[in-house]
């Protein structure tokens, strides 16, 4: 570590010690090679029995994590040297912050100006899309009062957690520099493949405009039907200029490139077709849930042993192939240049599934040795996956680089 970089994480830390003086800190982002605990953490003051106290949220993508610190417990040094890519502190009389471009030099930028903090502890759980959203309440979720329907209440945590996935690695992203900041010039362009009745769609939409951030929204799917539909919807919900809904099929969309690419329980192969067009239109965030998967199922015929103990069980095989479709999916990904994450998300209606895989385009090659690992098991199972074929030359040209 250079000492520029060294300097400027100890004025940070010695500004972080100065409890009385605080007003926030946020840590995200990773830096080059380096991979923090948490995908971003937010620290800020609090008075606990009037004692000052550090609360620490750490959210790990899925979940947020409080604790609450006195002065001298929090290990500030610690959390500065995991390697986080933007560090912001705020306190007082203005803010610091450090920036770790993707070269891993330091810029630093100083502010001056009033900030206060806000010293209450126990804040009500907010929830990310208000029950009361017009959107909630014309696509049935919501009654019309506002309250959401006992029959909806799976659908409704649904699309909060499916937000709470999404929020803090955009945000992450964008901190990062792997998404350009969007603005009224270049907005935020999310593109649904397998929209459907377009809930997680309309979602979306609505929660990243609640914050200010300018989107253009595209559902793509191959039934007229919710096209209409939804189009109806967002015409009423006067948005029809920021969302938009086509009848194609995904291998054959006209849409050509995204920021995020979403692709929630799409069947069998639709869901390769959805991460190829993806990984081709250079979409630089991946939401991925899968749904049934039988292109691997129908292929596994004599299994290396000892898996047969395994296999000679129909549903242990299927719940086998399963798990090695998307761990052959989370792998291309990753020799493609993105940094992956297998994660738990809530299934739909329609399937039991709850996996994500979620992949942001970072554009470090990887190690050989996870080529080699890959070819090893495809090798071991005798199996070419679907997304492989669709891939074939993204493969190839990664390889040889």
């Amino acid at each position: 570590m250079s000492s520029e970089s060294d300097g400027a994480l100890a004025e940070v830390a010695a500004q972080i010690a100065k409890l009385e003086e605080l007003v926030r800190v946020l840590l995200s982002g990773a830096r080059k090679d380096l991979s923090p605990s948490f995908e971003r953490i937010d620290i800020r003051p609090i008075l606990l029995k009037e004692i000052p106290h550090y609360q620490m949220l750490s959210n790990d993508g899925r979940q947020t994590i409080t604790k609450n610190y006195l002065p001298g417990e929090l290990k500030i040094d610690e959390l500065l040297q995991q390697g986080y890519a933007n560090i912001l502190v705020e306190h007082l009389a203005g803010s610091i912050a450090i920036q770790f471009t993707k070269k891993d030099k330091v810029i630093v930028h100083r502010d001056i100006g009033i900030n206060t903090p806000e010293l209450t502890h126990d804040r009500v759980k907010e929830r990310l899309l208000k029950s009361s959203d017009p959107f909630l309440i014309e696509v049935g979720i919501s009654d019309s009062n506002g309250i959401v329907k006992p029959s909806r209440q799976d659908k409704y945590k649904q699309v909060e957690e499916f937000l709470r996935l999404l929020w803090p690695t955009l945000n992450s992203a964008i901190d990062a520099g792997h998404i350009e900041k969007p603005s009224q010039e270049r907005p935020l362009k999310i593109v649904d493949l397998g929209s459907g009745s377009a809930y997680l769609t309309f979602a979306a939409h609505q929660f990243l405009t609640s914050k200010n951030i300018p989107i253009q929204v595209v559902g793509i799917d191959n039934r007229s039907e919710f096209r209409e539909k939804n189009s109806e919807i967002a015409k009423k919900l006067g948005i029809s200029k920021t969302i938009q809904f086509k009848v194609e099929t995904i291998s054959d969309t006209t849409e050509t490139s995204a920021d995020v690419a979403i692709a929630l329980h799409a069947c069998d192969t639709a869901t390769d077709d959805a991460i190829a067009w993806a990984v081709k239109s250079k979409a630089k965030l991946l939401l991925i849930a899968p749904c049934c998967h039988h292109d691997l199922q129908s292929q596994i015929k004599d299994s290396p042993e000892p898996w047969s103990l395994l296999t000679k069980h129909g549903l242990i095989k299927e719940r086998l192939s399963d798990l090695l479709t998307d761990a052959l999916r989370a792998q291309i990904l990753k020799l493609l240049g993105y940094r992956v994450e297998v994660i738990e998300f809530i299934g739909g209606e329609h399937t039991p599934r709850n996996l994500m895989i979620r992949a942001v385009l970072t554009g470090v090659k990887s190690d050989a040795t996870e080529a080699k690992k890959y070819r090893e098991l495809v090798a071991m199972w005798k199996v070419s996956p679907s997304l492989s074929k669709k891939l074939a030359a993204e493969m190839e040209y990664s390889s040889d680089k």
